[in-house]
């Protein structure tokens, strides 16, 4: 029996695996929660932009984790030991920067940077960097067209250039410190293997290609010339990042004699690249050409691939187009909502001053309502706007109200903005040529919460299937560590055989009702004039939409 493990870091805690190669049963598993700040983020009162992690918990949660889960496997397969572990492979959230010195450690972790939010990883929903964004859009559009063509015609404040530069104007002296800057994904991977030297550091084309504009069609990175447009010490540090990224074929490095010690593993294990958490889950629910993937989290993010043989049109809008970032030999196609379950939280613990057990009662009796019985309408915006406006200064809207409206219409009206603004998602992709003959949906709300995807099937029209593994990010991880062994190893030597034995769907397939669907048809209708309007794309006469929604209240009550 050979076995990986995969590790899968998001934006609380991190999970790690243990994966029977053979089947992609998981024996062992453990969670590991970050200890630093609020729910693991580090905020700041006086900026809700702001949200960044303690490197140190990554280190902390890597170790706790791996060793637990190893553990549980000893216990619940007698045929496990930490020997037959044939690999490792790492996700991460993203685009999630984090500056080091010059022996790749992480400026946090040193004790003169202490309690310096700069110095920090910057979070993957930090927005502080808007006006950045916003520039680099504006240069680039003026200058290097094709940069962002192929990631929506739009930079976002969430990714790399944006953050650097960001964190340049605001803390030089952090900017000054760090001898480079490395994503979440691949700075993990480089630990794990021992590297100490931020340019041996074996980048992923996954963070590179969606994040920091990097494309072999212009050799890489952007260029020091477009850079120096920017700031000239931008244009410096590009010769201290890298120059090539890899795809899921390479391998990052090998497991490091300390390292090994610490988790008790073999050394010399490979370590897969890095990626994404939802790239590898993409590939942890059985992504293939024509499936889209929506991993369903505190934001979800819509995963594609298309065969790199194929010519495929630029997207306005999506997060990127990106040849190998998902599967190899393919164009890894990523779009996204900023906030989901992030919004039913909020309204949970803020709003209502709720707790789990909230969401359950809420969920009891917001599924007793008829689709258009609240009367409401909402906007999924409450961390602005991933996909397909790209705006981070939109904001989250409630239409409909009435003194008689309760916490279980407004959670429903919440769940059902997320459904709309996943279908205006599959529209831009059908109206470009991208395919969708089935979905796939992973994450833990996926998985326990049925209302949500009856509504999810019954607003986009699709039929809604459930990755098998509630963990499929970690899987994925696995999956890759697999055929980065190799199937000499006892894993695999392409990606089609290894997702065929590691990944299932689960039984519960939900599909459209009609009367349902016909109701949310002129629901979407509705908040896609709001959506057109209030994200600027034209002009709307919203005067129909308060006495529509009372409308469609009365006719569905």
């Amino acid at each position: 029996m050979a076995y990986t493990v995969g590790i899968d870091f998001g934006t609380n805690s991190v999970r790690s695996i243990v994966v029977r190669c053979s089947d992609g049963s998981e024996v062992g598993t453990s969670v590991f929660n970050y200890p630093s700040g609020e729910m693991g983020i580090l905020l700041d009162p006086k900026d809700h932009n702001l949200a960044r992690q303690h490197p140190g918990d990554y280190l902390l949660g890597l170790e706790s984790s791996v060793k637990e889960a190893l553990a549980q496997a000893k216990g619940e397969d007698s045929g496990f030991s930490p020997e037959q572990v044939i690999g490792i492979g790492v996700d991460t959230t993203g685009s999630s920067p984090i500056p080091v010195d010059e022996k790749n450690v992480a400026l946090a972790t040193k004790p003169e940077w202490k309690g310096n939010l700069s110095g920090e990883c910057w979070l993957w929903k930090d927005h502080t960097s808007i006006a950045e964004a916003g520039k680099i859009t504006e240069m680039a559009t003026e200058h290097r067209p094709q940069y962002i063509a192929k990631c929506g015609n739009t930079y976002s404040s969430e990714w790399f250039w944006a953050k650097l530069w960001h964190c340049l104007k605001v803390s030089p002296d952090v900017f000054e410190a760090a001898y480079s800057w490395v994503e979440f994904c691949d700075w993990i991977p480089a630990v794990l293997s021992g590297v100490n030297d931020p340019k041996a550091v074996k980048r992923g084309v996954c963070a590179a290609g969606h994040k920091a504009l990097y494309a072999e069609d212009w050799d890489g990175l952007p260029d020091k010339e477009f850079l120096s447009m920017l700031d000239p010490k931008l244009a410096d540090l590009r010769d201290r990042l890298y120059e090539k990224a890899h795809d899921a074929n390479e391998v990052a490095g090998f497991l490091c004699d300390e390292w090994a010690s610490t988790l008790g593993l073999q050394s010399g294990l490979p370590i897969a690249i890095g990626a994404f958490d939802v790239h590898f889950g993409a590939i942890g629910s059985g992504v293939d050409e024509g499936t889209l993937v929506k991993v369903i989290g505190t934001s979800t993010c819509d995963c594609g691939v298309v065969s790199a043989s194929k010519k495929i049109e630029d997207i306005p809008g999506i997060c990127g187009i990106v040849k190998g970032s998902i599967l190899p030999g393919f164009y890894g196609l990523e779009a996204g909502q900023s906030a989901v379950g992030d919004i039913f939280a909020w309204f949970v613990n803020n709003v209502c001053q709720g707790n789990g057990d909230t969401h359950q009662e809420l969920t009891k009796e917001a599924s007793k309502l008829n689709p258009g019985e609240s009367g409401l309408l909402a906007l999924d915006w409450n961390n602005g706007n991933r996909t397909v406006l790209v705006d981070p200064l939109l904001s989250g809207l409630l239409l409909g109200q009435s003194l008689h409206t309760s916490q279980a219409e407004i959670y429903r009206a919440l769940i059902e903005a997320t459904a709309f603004g996943a279908r205006a998602i599959l529209e831009r992709m059908d109206e470009y040529g991208v395919e969708t003959k089935r979905i796939v949906c992973a994450g833990g709300i996926a998985q326990k919460n049925p209302m949500l995807m009856q509504i999810y099937a019954d607003v986009t029209g699709r039929e809604m299937l459930i990755a098998g593994s509630s963990q499929a990010c970690a899987l994925g991880s696995s999956i890759v560590a697999a055929v980065a062994a190799g199937s000499a190893q006892g894993g695999y030597d392409d990606f089609v055989s290894a997702q065929k034995a590691m990944t299932t769907l689960d039984d519960n397939v939900y599909r459209p009702e009609a009367k349902s669907q016909a109701v949310y048809d002129e629901l979407y209708r509705l908040y896609k004039k709001v959506h057109d309007a209030f994200g600027g794309v034209k002009v709307e006469d919203l005067s129909e939409v308060m006495k529509r929604l009372l409308e469609i209240k009365k006719e569905v009550s």
